[in-house]
C-alpha cells in the first residue's frame, strides 16, 4: 500500500514537474534581413524631398564554412542605387551593409505612392568551393513618396512707367510644384512708396492642382501728388496645405514700378481764346499797286481833250 502510494507520487511528479529547456542552438544555414524602421516590416522607407533613403540589411551565416554572396537589387520609380556588389561572410558571423536609393523625382509621383523594393542575395561559393546549385535568399521592403508642399509666386512685369494719380494692373501667377493639391494660404502685398496703394485679390479658397497655375490681377494706383520716384512692390503668400501640417513653406516674389508726374497741360490748337481780344489782320496781295498808274494816265487823256478842243 505504502509502496504504491509513493509510486503514484513519483509518476505525478514526473508529469507536473517543469521540464528544463536548453536553447537549443540555430541549424545551419544562412539568411538575409532588413532592418524596417521601427522595427516592423509593414512600415515603409520615406524617400526625402530630394529623392533618397538608405536602406540597412544584413547576411547571418550560421554555417561552419565562410560563404560569398552576390548582391542583386530591384529599385522603384526609376531610381539609382549604390550598394555592395559581392561580399564574404565568416563561419558563424553576421554582416551589415547600407544600400543608398536616389535619383527619385518625388514631385513628378502623387504623394504618398508606395512601390516595393527588393534585396537578393546569391550564394556563389562556400569556403572555396563553389555553388552549382543555385542558393538565393530576397528581402523585400516599401519606398513611400513624401508630400511636397511647394507654391512658386510670379509677378509679371510693368511695360512701361506710371503717371501720378493712375492705375496700372499687373498679374500675379501662383504654380503649385509639389506633389499634392494646394492653396494659397495666406497673403502679404506691400511696397516701399507711401502714395501707392495696391490691391490685394488673391483667393485663399481655391484649390491649386499639382503641377497648374492660378492667376490673378492686382491693381496699383498712385495718388496724384506722388513724386517721381521707383517703387518696389512685393507679393508674399504660404502654402496652406504646409501650415496645416505643421510645417511653413513661403514664396516671395517683387517687381519695380517707375512713377512720373503727369504731363504737363498745353493749350489745344482749336481753343478760341478770349473772346475780348482784339485780333488784327493784315491782308496782303501780290498784284501791283495800280493807283499812281491809273491817276497819271487820267492826267494825260484828260490834256489830250483840252488840246483836240482848241484845234
Amino acid at each position: 500500500m505504502r509502496f504504491g502510494v509513493i509510486l503514484s507520487s513519483i509518476i505525478f511528479l514526473c508529469l507536473f514537474s517543469p521540464i528544463g529547456t536548453s536553447q537549443q542552438p540555430e541549424p545551419p544555414g544562412w539568411d538575409l534581413g532588413i532592418e524596417y524602421p521601427l522595427e516592423d516590416e509593414d512600415n515603409p522607407f520615406k524617400l526625402s524631398s530630394s529623392g533618397f533613403v538608405t536602406v540597412t540589411f544584413f547576411v547571418s551565416n550560421n554555417e561552419l564554412l565562410p560563404i560569398t554572396v552576390e548582391f542583386d537589387y530591384d529599385i522603384p520609380f526609376d531610381g539609382a542605387f549604390d550598394g555592395p556588389e559581392s561580399e564574404t561572410i565568416g563561419a558563424g558571423n553576421n554582416k551589415t551593409f547600407s544600400l543608398s536609393i536616389s535619383g527619385i523625382d518625388v514631385r513628378d509621383n502623387p504623394a504618398e505612392t508606395t512601390e516595393e523594393f527588393s534585396i537578393t542575395a546569391l550564394l556563389v561559393s562556400r569556403g572555396s568551393v563553389p555553388q552549382p546549385i543555385p542558393d538565393s535568399r530576397t528581402g523585400t521592403g516599401e519606398l513611400i513618396i513624401p508630400t511636397i508642399y511647394d507654391l512658386e509666386v510670379r509677378i509679371s512685369e510693368p511695360v512701361g512707367p506710371m503717371n501720378s494719380g493712375s492705375e496700372m494692373t499687373l498679374t500675379v501667377y501662383v504654380e503649385n510644384l509639389g506633389n499634392v493639391m494646394d492653396r494659397v494660404g495666406s497673403v502679404e502685398v506691400s511696397d516701399n512708396c507711401p502714395l501707392l496703394t495696391v490691391s490685394n485679390d488673391l483667393d485663399t479658397t481655391k484649390d491649386i492642382v499639382a503641377g497648374n497655375i492660378y492667376s490673378s490681377p492686382i491693381v496699383i494706383a498712385a495718388s496724384q501728388s506722388h513724386p517721381q520716384r521707383n517703387c518696389d512692390v512685393e507679393v508674399m503668400i504660404s502654402s496652406n496645405g504646409a501650415t496645416n501640417s505643421g510645417g511653413s513653406e513661403f514664396a516671395e516674389d517683387s517687381v519695380r514700378v517707375s512713377i512720373e508726374p503727369p504731363p504737363v497741360n498745353q493749350e489745344s490748337p482749336d481753343d478760341p481764346g478770349d473772346e475780348d481780344e482784339v485780333i488784327d489782320e493784315v491782308v496782303s496781295s501780290n498784284l501791283p499797286n495800280t493807283g499812281i498808274f491809273l491817276t497819271v494816265l487820267v492826267i494825260l487823256f484828260s490834256a489830250s481833250k483840252k488840246t483836240n478842243r482848241r484845234l
